[in-house]
């Protein structure tokens, strides 16, 4: 009983987080960019390095969040070695995990074997939460749960494109056609598959989300 208790408590402790008065983002720290440039289908950043912790987890575009932001929560709410509490920040993303960029460097606690996605394996995804900037890879809790990577997220130029309303798979599809559109439009080479960041909790209004599609792009 208390397990199952801890584990429907986490998730909505950290939801009421993002979610701030429920209607917009509260001021959540987020991985550092710079804008580039500012276009009517996109904007161009380029962003420092930056620290994730993300879990590979199969199933429906819509639904994979759910199991994986459980997870996550667990970890930085203290389901970790020394039962550390880290603050929560934006966005959460997903992307698919056959997609993974191989960049970034990997520290030797990564999930083994058995849990690193086949190629081909389109219901499979990784989501992540960027950790706060104070910590590196050397600082950062180790995770009890072994599903759990943690990473750095190398320096990158992305093409973001934001919008608002619900989560849908349909939504999202429309919204990143436009972005690969405009992009193609203007002579940019994506560097790897379209990354789905959401910076709202469940409990936001559909109309004050800020939803994000962020294209790596080559240099």
């Amino acid at each position: 009983m208390r397990s199952w208790l801890k584990q429907s408590i986490v998730p909505i402790l950290a939801g009421l987080i993002l979610s701030g008065s429920g209607t917009q983002t509260m001021a959540t720290e987020e991985p550092v960019y710079e804008t580039i440039q500012t276009t009517a289908d996109y904007e161009l950043r380029r962003y420092a390095p930056y620290r994730v912790a993300e879990v590979t987890v199969s199933g429906a575009f819509d639904q994979v969040g759910n199991e994986a932001f459980r997870i996550l929560a667990g970890y930085i709410f203290g389901d970790n070695q020394g039962e550390a509490k880290i603050a929560m920040t934006a966005p959460v993303s997903q992307r698919p995990a056959d997609a993974a960029s191989a960049e970034g460097t990997r520290i030797p606690m990564t999930a083994p074997v058995s849990q690193r996605p086949e190629p081909g394996q389109t219901n499979a995804y990784v989501v992540s939460f960027a950790m706060p900037a104070r910590f590196t890879l050397e600082t950062l809790p180790v995770p009890n749960n072994p599903r759990i990577v943690l990473r750095e997220e190398p320096a990158r130029r992305v093409a973001a494109r934001q919008y608002s309303g619900s989560w849908s798979e349909a939504h999202y599809r429309e919204e990143e056609r436009q972005l690969l559109d405009a992009l193609r439009r203007d002579g940019l080479q994506p560097r790897g598959a379209p990354i789905y960041a959401r910076y709202n909790s469940p409990f936001s209004l559909p109309m004050f989300r800020r939803n994000e599609i962020l294209v790596p792009l080559a240099d």
